[in-house]
């Protein structure tokens, strides 16, 4: 993301660090639903092994609505309400339009949990829960999700579109966008690794076919014959090509080989100072889960609505 000057970066960096470090104390551990809702985490579990089970590709969306709904205004479920009279929400916006997925399964298991203890559970901590499920089934590690987030009354479409960090990010810029979250550099390409899962349109990636040189020949040459120079805007290709549906550090030992899909992918090992974690990553995938699985714990820390602030909101899509 850009912004106007470095004052005003510094700013907000130390305002996201306050803010999150702050709010993430708030949230509880694993057992906040266990008087409320016990059967709440085996429910939600259970439907997302049968969502990815009936498509893999599944949770690899489910896990990209999590950092979506985070990266805008904090873990507050806001990524998954509909535009209203009072506010266009998060959905059109241009890193979202055509491209966020699982909105209705998010729905079934919300459904789900409202007739067993209505009223109880946050849309934005399914969407923290789901998440690390996801990783689970196809392979990654647990962690624990800290719990007792509340649900936003309201959305942003204008800050959907200037947060999210875009695949055309150069590194620096990279850097600066996750700093303003209050990650480090290297919690960054810790979390780009959730792209070892899913896939991405032709759109985001032609460029770096078609203009870049720090690209395999081979891999290139393959992805050409899926994702024409015009047309074809929503064809998908794998974000790891070697295992697209297995959370593992395939994606990393792609980049090693230049066989990054997006532009901001390929950053990460491109002669800069991140070189060495992605060659290190490569090679160990334990050190990936155990440092992703802390990221993650982190990023759902990030400025949730507590307390009395918020609602739990009986439908995700709309504010009671």
């Amino acid at each position: 993301m850009a912004f106007d000057t470095a004052l005003k970066i510094c700013c907000l960096f130390f305002v996201c660090v306050i803010t999150s470090r702050s709010a993430s104390a708030q949230l509880s551990n694993q057992n906040y639903y266990e008087k409320g809702c016990p059967k709440a985490l085996q429910t939600i579990g259970s439907a997302v092994k049968s969502a990815v089970a009936n498509e893999s590709r599944m949770g690899a969306s489910l896990l990209r609505l999590h950092f979506h709904d985070c990266f805008v205004n904090g873990c507050d479920g806001s990524i998954l309400l509909d535009d209203t009279a009072n506010f266009t929400g998060e959905k059109t916006a241009f890193p979202n339009l055509n491209s966020l997925r699982g909105f209705d399964v998010v729905d079934t298991i919300k459904s789900e949990v409202e007739n067993l203890c209505p009223g109880v559970v946050s849309c934005a901590d399914i969407l923290a829960i789901v998440a690390r499920d996801s990783v689970v089934e196809l392979g990654g590690q647990s962690w624990q999700v800290q719990l007792g987030r509340r649900d936003s009354t309201t959305a942003s479409l204008n800050t959907a579109n200037t947060d999210l960090p875009a695949p055309t990010l150069n590194l620096s810029a990279l850097v600066t966008s996750f700093s303003s979250k209050g990650f480090t550099a290297e919690e960054m390409v810790t979390l780009s690794g959730s792209h070892t899962i899913g896939q991405s349109r032709c759109v985001t990636f032609r460029a770096r076919l078609y203009n870049e040189s720090n690209i395999d020949s081979s891999f290139a040459t393959t992805l050409k014959a899926n994702c024409p120079s015009s047309g074809g805007d929503n064809i998908l290709s794998p974000l790891d090509v070697t295992s697209p549906t297995s959370f593992d550090n395939a994606y990393f030992t792609n980049l090693v080989s230049q066989k990054g899909l997006l532009h901001s992918d390929q950053q990460l090992f491109s002669g800069g100072s991140t070189n060495a974690q992605v060659t290190a990553y490569s090679k160990n995938f334990g050190s990936f889960q155990k440092d992703f699985a802390k990221a993650m714990v982190k990023m759902g820390g990030l400025s949730p609505l507590t307390g009395s602030t918020g609602q739990i909101r009986t439908n995700c899509r709309r504010v009671n």
